[in-house]
């Protein structure tokens, strides 16, 4: 008798009196029994969770408040050091519906890293995709494939797979900013790889250039290096500076004041990250975004199918989850599930609300599976 035979059967069926089943009967639950010994499962048993009418996300609505991870991460900038084993310093946010796995949600990682003065994240590499968003502070770098990239409040830094990495603080204050990754999508479809690299940046990769190379070579606006002609899976951008984010926002608005279309809807201004090389997404599975609604004005409510993970960047404002409604602040991040409606409405008493979005749209937009739709308000 072979091994695989002694196993037992994780299959369990149980005939039961219910609409589009048969009849129970002994037939029946001998029926049954065969199946579970040679691992089988009707469809009729399980089709309406595998085929439901709509998305039914696993993830839940939920907000997670900026002042508590900042807080809680200082204490383990304090407590735990940063460096082989524990690689990186980051704290991922678990959606409450997700089993404590360390998932914002089924297919999106989010966590705050957080740097000590001095300190250095030692170089890797991963076949997951990933970014880097600062929504404040200043004065750590990132090199990648020993480029020195600055990082400052407003700038969004994408990370392509399977690229060298390193981080060092070369300030006399703690920084945190948040990462996102695709973590889950990688290790549910069993895809992932990671290497170490070297423990220590040579003094070469410490000279802090106010423009990376990347942003020197890609860094203008509608213009292309002829000798760069390849459409790349990732960005090789590897800084997109808030001055450039906010004044695109800005004009928006300004051009819908004087009568011209440019926004979403009313008051709702958005732009998206996308790579020079072919005007595609950032990442392959990855979509990220900022959206300013100006003071007092709402996004329309919207779901689509693929999850999301906010943070606010500045002002302030209410956000609609499904069933849920929060009042958030700079820094606070949330989680808009599959198929989950969502609408954000800035605070009258202010300029505007920003939102900084990263989704696995790509993901859905490559198997012809995205839909969305805009709900419309009772």
């Amino acid at each position: 008798m072979s091994v695989i035979d002694t196993v037992p059967s994780p299959v369990r069926l149980s005939a039961v009196a219910a609409p589009g089943q048969p009849e129970p009967t002994p037939a029946l639950e001998k029926l049954y029994r065969g199946f579970e010994e040679e691992l089988l499962v009707p469809l009729w048993t399980e089709i309406g969770g595998l085929m439901p009418l709509a998305p039914n996300s696993k993830a839940s609505p939920h907000l997670w408040r900026w002042d508590r991870l900042l807080e809680l991460a200082d204490e383990a900038g304090r407590i735990v050091p940063v460096g082989r084993g524990g690689e990186r310093r980051a704290i991922a946010l678990a959606n409450p519906s997700l089993g404590g796995r360390p998932y914002a949600t089924p297919t999106l990682w989010a966590a705050i890293q957080y740097l000590m003065p001095g300190e250095d994240a030692p170089e890797h590499r991963h076949t997951q995709h990933a970014f880097r968003f600062v929504v404040e502070g200043e004065g750590v770098w990132t090199v990648v494939n020993g480029d020195e990239v600055r990082m400052s409040r407003g700038d969004f830094l994408p990370q392509g797979g399977w690229n060298w990495h390193a981080h060092h603080n070369a300030a006399s204050k703690p920084m945190a900013w948040i990462d996102g990754l695709d973590i889950p999508f990688a290790y549910y479809t069993e895809s992932q790889f990671f290497e170490f690299g070297r423990d220590e940046l040579s003094q070469a990769e410490r000279v802090a250039p106010e423009f990376s190379r990347s942003e020197r070579l890609w860094g203008h606006p509608g213009l292309r290096p002829v000798s760069q002609l390849e459409s790349t899976p990732s960005s090789p951008l590897l800084a997109y500076r808030w001055v450039d984010t906010d004044r695109a926002l800005t004009e928006q608005l300004a051009l819908e004041d004087e009568g011209h279309a440019a926004t979403l809807s009313p008051g709702h201004a958005a732009v998206r990250y996308t790579n020079p090389t072919n005007g595609r997404d950032v990442l392959p599975t990855i979509r990220t975004e900022m959206h300013r609604v100006r003071g007092g004005a709402s996004t329309l409510a919207r779901r689509e199918v693929g999850s999301s993970v906010f943070q606010v960047f500045d002002g302030e404002g209410c956000v609609t989850v499904g069933e849920r409604s929060w009042q958030v602040r700079r820094g606070d991040m949330f989680v808009v599930p599959s198929w989950v409606s969502f609408q954000a409405r800035a605070d009258a008493g202010r300029a505007s609300l920003d939102l900084f979005r990263f989704s696995d749209t790509p993901i859905f937009e490559a198997l012809h599976q995205q839909r969305s739709e805009i709900i419309q308000q009772a």
